[in-house]
């Protein structure tokens, strides 16, 4: 057999590892230059590559093609290959058929990263052999060069499910669908969400699925499917009021809680993730003692509404990772104090209309940080709100400064792309913590 792997990024590395593993004749093609980590690799392995363009009659001589996850179908070369009708698959479908262990596999627009973590937590408080993998990254096929697990934690873009062929997870969790890289899918939600439902192609009913039940496209999706595995709807935590009784999570005759004081982690939608992780954790057999000790325990992810420090009376978070609207309107419910909102970037096709009622209740000022504020700023200019604007995180940071007062928070939640002023959203949020941090110790 003889495979070729475009892309020779994390994701195209691990596959040719495996691949090499397992004995069969692999070749690697990117169309730019591979980075110096993963050319060393490739190389210390003897496997050939190619860089700075494909050529074709490499390619063309493959029985199967993996698809690296970042190359669109609309690429020229994704275009010239479906002429030619070889197989083309994605890493996480190849690794999938070497995995000997149970797969949870979680997608979403918004949440995967700090499920999926807290998933890996609870199995590893639990003592199981368990692996973190996917989109956050380390490579699924890479990892199953390393060794062998009883589970897989794997987080799963949309990108990574849009050539699903066979793979089948034995726990599904999808959070939520709301618009994302809709640029990618020709502005359509529609398109977005049937890549996402590709998780649930090959399910029966002798696996699960963990969902959102108040999702409309999902649950419309699922009553027309045939063919189901066994379904665990969830729904968002009521807000609790003065007096009320925090959420409780009741599952399989066990009662865990209160949620909300069982994790170190603000906002409503991060109990959500948590009961998703619970509900997971608890399928394959974590006792409820386990998960309530181990709750405390989970600290949360870097950018995910990250606490930086208080810094003149004024608390400074960190949400770099809120590239899109509906991250930012969680990051927004967050808090009861008032905000300065700190916004900006790469525009993917975003409707801001969502977040104008939440802006107005929640946000005392705005601060556009970006190359080309012009599109968020007309969106919100109506609100009347205050509204600076920049291209430098400084001073961004400096203008929330002379804008706030004590008992105020700062809020990075961009909404956004980084790539404008930034390498990506951990160098934004890495830049803003260091930044504040600074300022701190003046």
């Amino acid at each position: 057999m003889r495979l070729v792997i475009l892309g020779g990024g994390e994701s195209g590395t691990g596959a040719a590892l495996l691949a090499k593993q397992q004995g069969i004749d692999v070749f690697v093609s990117d169309a730019a230059v591979i980075t110096p980590g993963c050319k060393y690799v490739l190389t210390n392995h003897q496997i050939p590559f190619e860089e700075g363009g494909h050529t074709i009659e490499k390619i063309q001589s493959a029985d199967e093609v993996i698809k690296s996850p970042g190359i669109s179908h609309k690429a020229a070369i994704m275009q010239q290959l479906h002429s030619y009708s070889l197989p083309i698959i994605d890493e996480i479908e190849f690794a999938a058929r070497y995995a000997k262990g149970k797969i949870i596999a979680v997608t979403g627009s918004n949440g995967k990263s700090t499920t999926v973590h807290l998933i890996y937590h609870l199995l590893h408080a639990a003592g199981y052999p368990v692996a973190l993998a996917g989109n956050i990254g380390h490579s699924f096929a890479k990892c199953l060069t390393q060794g062998h697990y009883n589970y897989y934690v794997l987080e799963l873009s949309s990108f990574q499910l849009e050539t699903i062929s066979h793979f089948k997870p034995d726990i599904a969790c999808l959070l939520n669908i709301t618009p994302d890289h809709l640029d990618r899918y020709d502005y359509s939600i529609e398109a977005y969400a049937k890549a996402k439902w590709n998780i649930l192609r090959n399910m029966t009913g002798l696996e699960h699925f963990i969902y959102h039940k108040e999702d409309r496209l999902t649950t419309q999706y699922l009553q027309e499917k045939k063919s189901l595995p066994q379904l665990h709807p969830m729904s968002m935590p009521p807000i609790p009021s003065i007096g009320s009784d925090i959420f409780r999570l009741n599952l399989h005759n066990q009662s865990f809680g209160p949620i909300a004081t069982s994790i170190a982690l603000p906002g409503r939608h991060n109990q959500y993730n948590t009961m998703v992780a619970v509900t997971a954790a608890t399928l394959v057999g974590v006792s409820s003692t386990i998960i309530t000790s181990a709750l405390p325990k989970f600290s949360g992810l870097p950018h995910r509404l990250e606490w930086c420090g208080r810094l003149q009376g004024i608390d400074w978070y960190n949400d770099s990772k809120a590239t899109n609207v509906a991250s930012a309107v969680v990051a927004l419910l967050s808090f009861t104090q008032p905000i300065i909102w700190i916004a900006g970037g790469i525009d993917k096709g975003n409707d801001y209309g969502s977040l104008l009622p939440f802006v107005k209740e929640k946000v005392k000022a705005m601060i556009f940080l970006g190359k080309d504020n012009s599109v968020i700023r007309k969106a919100f200019h109506p609100l009347g709100l205050p509204i600076q604007e920049t291209d430098k995180l400084a001073s961004a940071i400096d203008m929330s400064l002379s804008i706030g007062s004590p008992g105020d928070v700062v809020l990075l939640s961009p909404a956004c792309a980084s790539f404008d002023l930034f390498k990506n959203f951990e160098d934004r949020g890495n830049q803003f913590k260091e930044r504040v941090k600074l300022l701190m110790v003046k």
